[in-house]
């Protein structure tokens, strides 16, 4: 796995040996590395919608397209043809009514109107001039059934809804030259529903149309929402906590479930032994390789031969502590950590050395959730990896800058050298276990599991760590951790386990 250096521009330089540790004072450093950081470029996610919202989307529009178009059937096929058709009946009532005042006497005439107002709730009355009354035209479908009446029966015909403030279907007509109001109950021609009656019901039914597509969604998308949840923890490492149910009734929600399971149980168990290998394999290593150790200084004379293989050893031992890390339990203890301390802890170790620079630009008063194990190792392993790949060509010097910013809850921790960087290609595999790049294959010091340990413990202490080209040269590694505010340190430390 490429190993390499990761870091942050600009920096307290750490001395040799006996010189103070590593500052926190940019201003102090003589180099161009006090240089400011490239501002963080935050790319926008494209407009998307959760699967859910999109089947609630589709359901709501079919189902509001069914609703409206029943509504302009109903409208075409019965309700309109049906007030149409009660005042065509009203026309004809008016029309009989007045055939027979016409051929009646003056006494039979009287004895007309009063059975007409008792059977069948008809009242003829006398038209006068100073009648008020408000017609019957207000909304499209009341329109057109004046239309329709006033057409049977004449031009002069007068539709009203209001007669001298008394409500009824109000009928105006003439009998040889006499004017008669004909008034009746309005629930001969139906109900006439006005606009926002009609607004009232398709709201209704609209509501209840859009609470049916939720839940409906709901619905269909909760296996899939459990599956991509289960999925969620195999990625970080829980292979027997995202367990599916496999007493579903759905046959092939039933089988996914089944296959995702088992699939869960075989990744966990090749994970284990993987795991037991690897630590089986650096233990059993650690006895010859002591006794090796003591042969050598005892039986080897010469002095540099002797430092040599010593050197070999002790770089066989550090890949066996690789190993050893790799396959440490995921078990980690998160509780508040001063970043800025863990930094200078760090980056002491390497104060000694003449071919490495190191500043630290970290608020003193930041803290974060972490490991402090993990999270020291985290540090170290990005330290040494910009030791070993992150020197500048022109000094020969590896200048790494390690800086930390809060924002929402969060702690961006950046570590920047200044050498060659990576091949673009290479980025999104650098974190792969035995994963070496160019650089690497030709200073094959280290195991290649540097950067797979950094993002595993990253990973379970709740973070995540990306790895990018610098665009003024160099490789950068960002993690993202939680801050730790009050309430939380307050709390202590929090057992976490994946």
């Amino acid at each position: 796995m490429p190993e390499r250096a990761f870091g942050v521009s600009a920096g307290s330089t750490l001395p040799p040996t006996d010189i103070e540790p590593p500052t926190t004072r940019p201003d102090l450093l003589p180099d161009s590395s006090n240089a400011p950081l490239e501002p963080e470029v935050e790319a926008r996610a494209p407009l998307a919608f959760s699967l859910f919202w999109r089947t609630f989307f589709l359901l709501a529009l079919l189902l509001l397209g069914t609703t409206v178009g029943w509504y302009q059937m109903f409208r075409a096929l019965e309700y309109e043809p049906r007030v149409i058709g009660n005042a065509r009946q009203i026309a004809s009532l008016v029309n009989l009514s007045r055939a027979a005042l016409i051929h009646s006497d003056a006494i039979a005439r009287v004895s007309l109107i009063k059975t007409l107002a008792e059977q069948e709730k008809v009242r003829i009355a006398p038209r006068e001039p100073g009648d008020r009354f408000e017609l019957f035209n207000q909304t499209v479908l009341e329109r057109r059934m004046s239309g329709e009446i006033v057409a049977r029966l004449g031009l002069g015909t007068v539709v009203a809804s209001r007669v001298n403030g008394e409500e009824g279907l109000w009928v105006g007509f003439s009998i040889e030259g006499d004017s008669y109001w004909l008034l009746m109950d309005r629930s001969r021609i139906g109900t006439l529903l006005s606009g926002s009656a009609w607004l009232l019901w398709l709201a209704t039914l609209g509501a209840a149309s859009l609470l049916g597509a939720a839940l409906l969604a709901g619905y269909i998308n909760r296996p899939l929402r459990q599956l991509s949840n289960a999925a969620a923890r195999v990625r970080e490492g829980d292979y027997l906590e995202g367990r599916l149910d496999e007493t579903t009734r759905a046959r092939e929600i039933r089988a996914v479930n089944i296959g995702f399971n088992r699939m869960a149980e075989e990744l966990s168990r090749i994970e284990q032994e993987r795991a037991e290998m690897l630590a089986g394999i650096s233990h059993d290593l650690r006895t010859p390789l002591a006794r090796l150790r003591l042969e050598t200084e005892m039986s080897v004379p010469d002095a540099e031969a002797r430092e040599h293989m010593v050197a070999d050893i002790a770089q066989v031992d550090t890949i066996i502590d690789k190993f050893l890390d790799y396959a440490r339990p995921d078990h980690v203890s998160l509780q508040a950590l001063p970043l800025a301390a863990l930094a200078q802890a760090a980056a002491q170790p390497f104060a000694s050395r003449e071919d490495m620079q190191v500043q630290i630009d970290v608020p003193p008063e930041l803290r974060v959730m972490g490991d402090e194990v993990e999270l020291s190792r985290v540090l170290a392993n990005l330290l040494e990896n910009a030791r070993r790949y992150g020197k500048s060509a022109d000094s020969g010097i590896a200048r790494v800058r390690i800086a930390a910013t809060a924002r929402d809850q969060w702690v961006t921790l950046r570590v920047r050298d200044h050498g060659p960087g990576v091949p673009e290609e290479q980025l999104a595999v650098l974190t792969r276990p035995f994963f070496r790049g160019d650089t690497a294959r030709t200073e094959a010091t280290g195991a290649g599991l540097g950067l797979s340990i950094v993002a595993k413990m990253v990973r379970h202490m709740g973070g995540e760590l990306n790895l990018t080209n610098s665009p003024s040269g160099g490789l950068m590694a960002v993690i993202r951790l939680p801050q730790a505010s009050d309430r939380r340190a307050d709390h202590g430390s929090l057992r976490k386990r994946r």
